[in-house]
């Protein structure tokens, strides 16, 4: 007996339609949210150009043919590169995940949201230079704090209550997803068109996480923010010719995302899309370190100067141990050789020793010159994390988000220290008015690396006042930002 398909097309998937008309018809009035949104796009910026100064990710950079140059195209802060948006893009999503110090949203699953810059600053500036060129106005500087904003709050809202790495997916699969609808609504999608965009994202092929676990973590988890928030603008430019989209494609029977990547599960939601992400999202301040360390770190740097003071050092340690959260033990709790810097930024043991030894963790101290150092690889192997279980409720509760560490320190001499408690990093909103001041000394020390002195003037003259940012054509900004 024979049982038959329908092939009757459904009606598109909610969480399709949810994300469209959020981008298409939500009015962002939250000034935090917009403010935060201004101090989050020099910090991204800054980032970016810091890893202009590491030769690995250099490399990587330019168009995909030597020597291409597209008229009207996008431009790559930092570099004299002009190229079209889905590669620029690339190489601007790619100089901000780099080193690791952009911002972080944590959740069930962990992100960096800032990432989805890399499609929204080369589209928005792509697109600008063309209405130029066609007699048209360009786009506006707060036009990209809005899809900021916007691609932030997708992408943290699905990954409140679902997690995909624990399927084995990375989180950059909501890059894909946020940049898609975004960069879809700054290229002018209707609802139609953009619906299927987003299903273009979901029936993409998606990113496995084993680029950052042992034993295979490299370099790729540097990139491939780059790579997803790219696949984005090429997606949305793919719907623009009006390619049709997947319906169901969360919800098929067999072949939908759900069933095929999510064990057969939908995705949950704990709230609708507004502000509420950039309003909450984590900045890296003092430490290119995984997030879920930097509590840690400042604990650690606390104990060098205790140790210091006391005219002891860190060969003093007999042991030290970690109280800390679920997701900091299954994410960077590591053993064992460290291979690279992408191994080592994601090992606590070593993201703990260095400032214990150093007084300082800055990126350059992942290379192979500092991590040859034999100290480190002893106070490692005397490091031990455990879970507090109330660490890990306090990780998930929605008004608290902490990512608290404690260390104690055993010296040899049968000394325990005090154990240093940290629960909210610098970058935490409920640390937000100690925090920004050295966001912007941050973003100052980063435009130095790469500019002269009259160039970071002018650039500071029309990015640190929101009011005078938020003004200024976009192709002008980034004209400020090129050498």
């Amino acid at each position: 007996m024979s049982s038959h398909i329908s092939n009757e097309r459904p009606q598109p998937d909610q969480v399709l339609t949810d994300i469209a008309d959020y981008v298409l018809n939500y009015e962002i009035k939250n000034d935090l949210a917009w403010k935060t949104a201004h101090y989050c796009l020099l910090d991204t910026i800054g980032c970016g150009l810091e890893a202009l100064t590491y030769p690995a990710c250099t490399k990587l950079l330019g168009p995909i043919v030597k020597g291409t140059v597209v008229p009207n195209g996008a431009k790559v802060p930092g570099t004299q590169f002009q190229l079209d948006p889905i590669q620029a893009a690339f190489n601007i999503g790619a100089i901000i995940r780099w080193l690791d110090f952009n911002d972080t949203w944590l959740a069930a699953e962990w992100g960096h949201p800032s990432d989805n810059l890399g499609g929204i600053l080369a589209t928005a500036d792509w697109l600008s230079r063309t209405n130029i060129a066609e007699g048209k106005a360009p786009l506006k500087m707060k036009q990209v704090l809005e899809a900021m904003i916007m691609a932030h709050e997708i992408q943290g809202v699905i990954a409140l209550e679902n997690s995909f790495n624990k399927v084995g997916l990375d989180h950059v699969l909501l890059v894909k997803l946020a940049s898609t609808a975004v960069v879809g609504k700054l290229i002018g999608l209707t609802r139609d068109e953009l619906i299927n965009a987003v299903s273009l994202a979901f029936v993409d092929g998606q990113s496995l996480r084993t680029y950052r676990h042992a034993p295979n973590t490299g370099s790729r988890k540097s990139w491939a923010a780059g790579d997803a928030t790219s696949r984005a603008v090429r997606l949305a430019l793919i719907a623009q010719t009006g390619e049709m989209g997947y319906p169901s494609v969360l919800t098929a029977k067999t072949w939908g995302f759900y069933d095929v990547s999510f064990k057969g599960n939908e995705f949950k939601f704990q709230r609708d899309y507004g502000s509420y992400v950039m309003e909450n999202v984590l900045f890296k301040i003092s430490f290119p370190a995984e997030f879920h360390s930097q509590t840690a770190v400042e604990a650690a740097m606390t104990l060098h100067h205790q140790l210091k003071e006391s005219g002891k050092s860190a060969e003093d340690i007999k042991k030290i141990t970690i109280r800390t959260h679920e997701a900091c033990i299954r994410i960077i709790d590591k053993k064992g050789p460290l291979n690279n810097p992408a191994d080592r930024d994601h090992a606590i043991q070593y993201m703990v020793a260095v400032p214990l030894i150093f007084g300082r963790l800055t990126a350059a101290d992942y290379e192979d010159n500092i991590a040859s150092d034999p100290r480190i690889d002893i106070l490692r192997d005397k490091i031990e994390c455990v879970e507090d279980l109330q660490f890990t409720t306090d990780y998930h509760d929605p008004e608290k988000r902490s990512i608290a560490n404690a260390l104690t320190v055993e010296l040899n001499d049968g000394t325990v220290l005090e154990e240093i408690v940290v629960e909210y990093p610098i970058g935490h909103k409920r640390r937000r008015d100690e925090g920004i001041p050295e966001l912007i000394k941050k973003y100052k020390v980063n435009l130095a690396r790469i500019f002269p002195e009259k160039q970071q003037r002018i650039v500071l003259e029309n990015s640190l006042e929101y009011d005078t940012l938020i003004n200024l054509d976009v192709n002008k900004f980034v004209d400020l930002l090129v050498i």
